[in-house]
């Protein structure tokens, strides 16, 4: 099967000399490490890409020659089986830095769920960067940090919770996508399917309806739409996500 790839964007006129200026994304990323006067250069070593729904940025296995700056919706992250399954690692949205690979190779793929802009950066050019500015080189290291921390969390979901501490675990995560933990939203959009969302929790599409219901009728959260969720009770949520309710 064919997969769709992602392509370069066309910049409007007055963005095009210096993207990352306008970019929107720039607080929630490695990229706020660079100085407001060296916007420029940055902008010189970065590609602006954009990807439609269900198209593919990052494929596994393919050369690890990139790495990707997510700074519009949401993808999703995975891995194939050989039996030609995908199993989803993970959802990532704005600010998120793609392509740390320890190999030569990517060890997931990305696929965009809704329309998907992000900033492609040669090794070569990004390594050019992090020379210049240690600042970004601790950045890097710290979301390497919290991509183990995030692993570890994933296997005590997988290996422990109950489907109520799963589902959660993974709305408060989503609450927390692109802002400051200090702060999450109570209201936020939830672009994936419920496949999506039963494939990374490890649970059944009904399983994973029957207990945003139930939630629901316990006061914990609202659901406006099919890709839209309210947190009303932040504090009771977090401690079920703990299992400590």
């Amino acid at each position: 099967m064919t997969v769709p790839l992602s392509r370069p964007l066309v910049l409007e006129p007055n963005s095009a000399a210096d993207p990352c200026a306008h970019c929107d994304a720039r607080h929630a990323s490695v990229c706020n490490a660079i100085p407001d006067g060296d916007m420029a250069r940055l902008a010189a070593a970065a590609v602006v890409m954009e990807a439609a729904p269900g198209t593919s940025f990052i494929n596994e296995g393919d050369p690890a020659n990139y790495f990707f700056n997510v700074t519009r919706g949401t993808a999703k992250l995975f891995k194939l089986l050989p039996d030609g399954r995908r199993q989803i690692t993970g959802f990532v949205g704005v600010g998120h830095f793609l392509g740390l690979a320890v190999s030569e190779t990517y060890a997931f793929s990305a696929e965009a769920i809704d329309h998907v802009r992000y900033c492609r950066f040669s090794r070569t050019r990004l390594r050019a960067l992090l020379d210049d500015y240690p600042l970004m080189e601790k950045r890097l290291l710290e979301v390497a940090s919290n991509e183990l921390v995030a692993a570890q969390e994933q296997m005590l979901l997988l290996g422990r919770k109950t489907a109520r501490e799963r589902l959660a675990s993974f709305l408060a995560s989503q609450s927390r996508l692109g802002v400051s933990c200090r702060h999450p939203r109570t209201r936020f959009s939830l672009p994936m399917t419920r496949g999506d969302i039963a494939d990374y929790l490890g649970l059944t599409i009904e399983t994973v309806s029957r207990t945003l219901t139930k939630l629901r009728s316990e006061g914990l959260i609202e659901i406006p739409s099919a890709t839209e969720v309210v947190i009303r009770a932040p504090g009771a949520l977090e401690r079920l996500a703990g299992g400590a309710a």
